[in-house]
């Protein structure tokens, strides 16, 4: 019989009114989550790793989640992985467990936009509709999906769109792998994935979102803290002011890794200009490029590169593996 460990972690999926403290507040237990679930659904082993909204996560919650999601993962009695989560950092944690946690066992994590008090919560039938993909044999070897509103979304492309609506989570550029439809799982794309050991996370990794104007100031105070790693969502498909190149020569000069992502929702880190601070001024300062993801997950990316590494001379090669490429993607 299918067996599925589902592991709780609190947000809006757990979440209930509470009169006195004016507003939804975590209140339901693992067992209050599954016991919504039909008659019929796989074996279920249930464990609650924390309750908290995500926006309160730390990186050790983080950690603890995908340490956890491993174990039962490696479990030969367990089938599928589900986690329930906060959206708000969801996309995060779904790319750590894509990245790190090895084998075929399917990870799939889904949440709710709406608490369990509101007039149409969505809590239940993104629960079930996870449990049903985590439980499918199409499923295997995709490794960490996300799964709302009936849609199986790709760790890697996924990502949250919309402050309140239940369709928030998208794959721009991409879409969806499959969905969850009536009697079925529907999943016709299969996706390439990597796996990089790593026994920790490199926490010392900031991420800079650059708009029009700004200056260095930022990079600056994150070499003084003593930053390994740098993000920068750049303009564009990688284009970085002028004016901000000596602060990541200097970066650089001093091992700091330095990723360039884009702030634009979609599309390849790439350009063909012969101007000071495109693609090519950075790639000639040795700086790496975002392998299709945004700043937040390239900046999961770098912490994982960063603590899996040897020494500076490993990062470059973890961090290009070409078997990450977006181009990756192929009917099943």
């Amino acid at each position: 019989m299918t067996k599925i460990a589902v592991l709780t972690t609190g947000g809006t999926v757990a979440m209930r009114h509470d009169p006195e403290r004016g507003g939804a507040v975590p209140a339901l237990t693992a067992a209050d989550l599954t016991a919504v679930l039909p008659p019929g659904a796989p074996e279920l082993v249930v464990e609650e790793v924390c309750n908290l909204p995500s926006s309160h996560f730390t990186l050790d919650h983080l950690w603890r989640i995908r340490e956890r999601a491993a174990a039962w993962a490696a479990n030969p009695e367990v089938s599928g992985v589900v986690i329930t989560h906060g959206t708000d950092v969801l996309e995060e944690t779904a790319y750590l467990l894509d990245l790190t946690v090895p084998g075929e066992t399917p990870l799939v994590l889904t949440g709710a936009m709406r608490t369990a008090s509101e007039v149409g919560a969505d809590g239940p039938a993104n629960l079930w509709g996870a449990v049903r993909v985590a439980a499918s044999p199409t499923a295997r070897g995709l490794g960490a999906l996300v799964v709302l509103n009936d849609e199986i979304h790709a760790a890697r492309f996924v990502t949250k769109t919309d402050t309140l609506s239940p369709a928030t989570f998208r794959s721009p550029g991409w879409g969806p792998l499959g969905r969850v439809e009536g009697d079925r799982v529907h999943i016709p794309w299969r996706i390439g994935r990597e796996v990089i050991p790593c026994p920790r996370l490199e926490e010392r990794v900031v991420l800079i979102k650059l708009a029009v104007g700004m200056g260095p100031e930022l990079l600056e105070a994150a070499l003084a803290w003593g930053a390994q790693g740098v993000v920068i969502e750049a303009l564009g498909a990688s284009r970085i002011p002028p004016w901000w190149l000596p602060v990541i020569e200097r970066a650089l000069a001093e091992g700091v890794a330095v990723v360039i992502a884009s702030r634009c929702p979609s599309g390849r880190v790439w350009d063909a200009y012969g101007y000071v601070g495109g693609y090519r001024t950075l790639r000639e300062m040795g700086c790496l490029f975002s392998p299709g993801l945004n700043g937040p997950k390239a900046r999961i990316r770098l912490m994982v590169v960063l603590g899996a590494a040897q020494g500076p001379a490993e990062v470059p090669t973890l961090w290009k593996s070409s078997s990450h490429s977006v181009e990756n993607l192929r009917c099943a």
